[in-house]
């Protein structure tokens, strides 16, 4: 509930409209020639300003860090979205916490298929040397 204004209150208003120096912008307009004054008066103006300064680097924190948590955000819906896609395929949900085994295990899978591969083609490889070693015998003199 707001404090009721005084008559005093008033007049003392009054007196700071009318007198230049009671405003620091009517101030600016109407200088005053006391140098310890305009001491005081540059020394409050660059505490403002850096009190300004600071509200403004606390705002810029504050938004960068808004977008860091929205940014984690979607790539957290994103992760979930992936996740569910994975578990309408295959019956069981896959633990985010082993997928450094899901990995190794992935790449020994390839590796086995690599091998198997090798070796068919090494089979086939050997049934079809003969025949083109028989090619390349020097013709008989």
């Amino acid at each position: 509930m707001p404090k009721p204004v005084t008559p005093q209150e008033m007049f003392d208003l009054w007196q700071k409209m009318v007198n230049p120096g009671a405003y620091p912008l009517q101030s600016l307009m109407f200088p005053v020639l006391d140098p310890k004054e305009i001491e005081k008066k540059i020394a409050e103006l660059e505490t403002v300003e850096h009190w300004l300064k600071a509200n403004l680097n606390m705002l810029q924190l504050t938004i960068k860090s808004l977008e860091y948590q929205r940014a984690l955000l979607e790539g957290g819906e994103k992760a979930a979205a992936a996740m569910q896609g994975d578990t309408a395929s295959s019956p069981e949900a896959p633990n985010p916490a082993m997928w450094a085994w899901s990995m190794m295990a992935q790449a020994g899978k390839t590796m086995a298929d690599a091998g198997k591969s090798m070796a068919e083609a090494a089979q086939s490889g050997a049934s079809a040397k003969p025949s083109a070693a028989k090619k390349k015998r020097k013709p008989e003199r």
